[in-house]
């Protein structure tokens, strides 16, 4: 296989840097106060070339450039389960770069071009290593722990709704589920919902058992997206009988209506921005 003229050098970005080696690249991300707080729980995170299906280059803001490895689909389970919800300045794949350096960009970004032979289908399974467990995170009505096989949600009674209280704490072992359904926290009603194999149609989220609820600094991204990475690949390694499915099942239309709803309501509160209540919107009205 061929290799990299200058295998072994450092690319150091905003953030992160990149380091190429003969068969991936490794990300290093930085853990000053300025950097994403999803690249610092991250800490680094190796790209096989197997994984990566093309490399781009464009136009950042004020005088960057930007880096960015295209990532194969189902490649990597933090990206699976994020289900294309990551802000552009949390991408963990993307490498911002002062505009000056963009002759330096263009030429990894060649010697990476020419070493691919991945095209864009989807991966038959993960390439990427999911976030180590064991995870726990504090979501608004649970407290989520992962120890590698089962997951478990101990309620709060601030915040769990009668239902939950009702049902009592749950564990879930992987063998049990098909997938990890994630909703950032970022815009509103965010949620972790575990897909369960042999589960009924899912009810709301605030009274499903098998589903904890973000908001009001709860739940936050860098610290329940990797939790779901890390139970979706689990998922996936418990077996065949486990089928993966990281996006969002059908949504029942009175659902999104009533979340169409709360959005505007949040719009109309200024708490949203009309850029992202059309995005949202959109989203939403996709999912029917």
């Amino acid at each position: 296989m061929p290799t990299m003229s200058r295998m072994g050098d450092v690319l150091a970005g905003f953030h992160a840097a990149w380091e190429f080696e003969s068969d991936s690249v490794l990300i290093r991300y930085e853990r000053g106060i300025r950097t994403p707080k999803l690249f610092q729980a991250l800490g680094e995170r190796r790209v096989p070339l197997e994984a990566i299906s093309g490399v781009t280059l464009s136009p950042g803001k004020r005088g960057t450039i930007a880096l960015r490895l295209e990532v194969r689909p189902g490649a990597d389970p933090l990206l699976e389960v994020a289900a294309g919800q990551l802000k552009e300045g949390c991408d963990p794949y993307r490498l911002v770069l002062p505009a000056e350096r963009d002759a330096l960009a263009e030429y990894y970004a060649d010697e990476l071009r020419a070493l691919l032979t991945a095209d864009g289908e989807p991966a038959e399974r993960f390439l990427l290593a999911a976030p180590e467990a064991p995870r726990q995170f504090k979501a608004y009505d649970a407290k989520a722990s992962f120890d590698g096989k089962t997951v478990h949600f101990r309620w709060f009674w601030t915040g769990a709704s009668s239902a939950k209280w009702k049902a009592g704490d749950q564990s879930f072992p992987v063998g049990e589920l098909s997938g990890v359904e994630w909703r950032s926290p970022e815009v509103f009603e965010g949620h972790l919902r575990l897909l369960r194999r042999d589960a009924a149609q899912a009810v709301q989220v605030d009274q499903d058992p098998a589903a904890v609820v973000f908001g009001l600094g709860y739940g936050p991204v860098h610290e329940s997206l990797p939790f779901a990475a890390a139970v979706l690949a689990a998922v996936r390694d418990a077996g065949p009988a486990a089928v993966v499915s990281a996006g969002a099942p059908r949504r029942d239309p009175a659902d999104i209506a009533e979340r169409i709803r709360h959005l505007g309501e949040l719009h109309q509160a200024g708490l949203v921005t009309d850029e992202e209540f059309s995005v949202k919107k959109a989203e939403l009205l996709a999912e029917l």
